[in-house]
């Protein structure tokens, strides 16, 4: 995997890059201007990302994999320390699908019925591989969402879900929030 060098990524134009950031050559990057990135982030191959007005913001060591988009015209929020596994979709917008409307990025707005709204992955949220997040989603801190999952509801803290619609299976460990604190305090010379 070829990474994008510093300067490349500055002449991007992110409203927001951190340092020792890697981005993937391969990466497709869309209205830069709106989307901001924390340091020691990763985004590997073949990933979109389209921010709408809203803008995307991605925090500090977030791990990104291959083939992961983040598209629409809401607000996407991933949060420090997350991971967004291989083939997962994060949706800030949706298409209205009962016929009564058009849908496409190809046709003017009064032929859709597009609704947006904002996405939240919180701190150290996991994401596995396949899963769908949708718009007016938010997914708490510390949670876990398994593989092929869709993500059409709120999901509470610490837990666990699963499955098509994702629903709790479990609860997941904090101790991850003692490690964090030990990796700051060492990579901060503290």
């Amino acid at each position: 995997m070829a990474y994008l060098s510093e300067k490349d990524i500055k002449e991007i134009g992110f409203k927001y890059c951190g340092r020792n950031v890697n981005i993937s050559d391969k990466t497709s990057i869309y209205n830069a201007q709106n989307i901001s990135i924390g340091e020691h982030t990763r985004i590997d191959d073949f990933c979109v990302l389209s921010a709408g007005d809203g803008g995307i913001e991605i925090g500090r060591n977030v791990h990104i994999a291959v083939f992961v988009s983040m598209i629409g015209a809401g607000k996407i929020i991933i949060s420090d320390f997350a991971g967004i596994s291989s083939r997962a979709s994060i949706y800030s917008s949706n298409d209205d699908y009962s016929g009564k409307f058009m849908t496409g990025p190809t046709l003017p707005s009064k032929y859709k019925n597009v609704s947006s709204g904002e996405v939240y992955v919180g701190r150290h949220v996991v994401v596995g591989s396949g899963s769908i997040i949708l718009p007016n989603v938010s997914i708490g801190d510390y949670s876990a969402v398994g593989a092929l999952s869709l993500v059409n509801k709120n999901c509470e803290s610490s837990a666990i879900y699963a499955g098509t619609p994702a629903r709790k299976i479990g609860e997941r460990s904090k101790e991850l929030i003692e490690l964090e604190k030990k990796y700051l305090t060492e990579i901060n010379g503290e």
